[in-house]
């Protein structure tokens, strides 16, 4: 493995990732380094269906969704660093902790979500994150979560 952060574009991502439109929501991730750290980031449109309902001329990205999309720039990173594309790894949340909203995610924004494995390792199905989405260095979101990676057997 080199020494230089990774990073993996949209068609990398797809092929880490199970998720399609309209759940796919990280764009890119950056600076991943091994299994430890990464940064995603994620664009946010008004052509995204949630804002279609929340709310109705008061856009507002879902506290959610903005947790999901954390979870999936966990598993970009640990997917990149393991080489796991084109695996058809399973993504399952497990808990999430201390998560706390902090300011409004609106259609321009772009969410730069910095997350870190807390444990983890590889071959391991279970991995703990602690990650924070902020936009503009104003912090959005804050969580920790367990997720479990699951492979198909060969």
């Amino acid at each position: 493995m080199t020494d230089q952060p990774l990073s993996a574009d949209i068609q990398l991502i797809q092929r880490i990732l199970p998720h399609r439109y309209p759940f796919l929501l990280v764009d890119k991730v950056v600076d991943i380094q091994g299994t430890a750290s990464a940064k995603g980031i994620k664009n946010v449109t008004m052509n995204e269906p949630h804002f279609q309902g929340h709310f109705p001329g008061t856009p507002i990205m879902p506290g959610v969704t903005i947790v999901e999309a954390m979870a999936q720039t966990a598993a970009v990173m640990v997917g990149t660093a393991l080489d796991l594309a084109d695996k058809e790894m399973l993504i399952y949340f497990m808990s999430i902790d201390k998560c706390k909203f902090r300011r409004k995610v609106i259609p321009g924004d772009v969410l730069e979500m910095q997350l870190t494995t807390l444990r983890g390792k590889p071959g391991g199905k279970v991995w703990k994150f602690g990650g924070h989405a902020t936009v503009e260095g104003e912090m959005a979101a804050e969580a920790e979560f367990t997720a479990m990676m699951d492979l198909p057997q060969e």
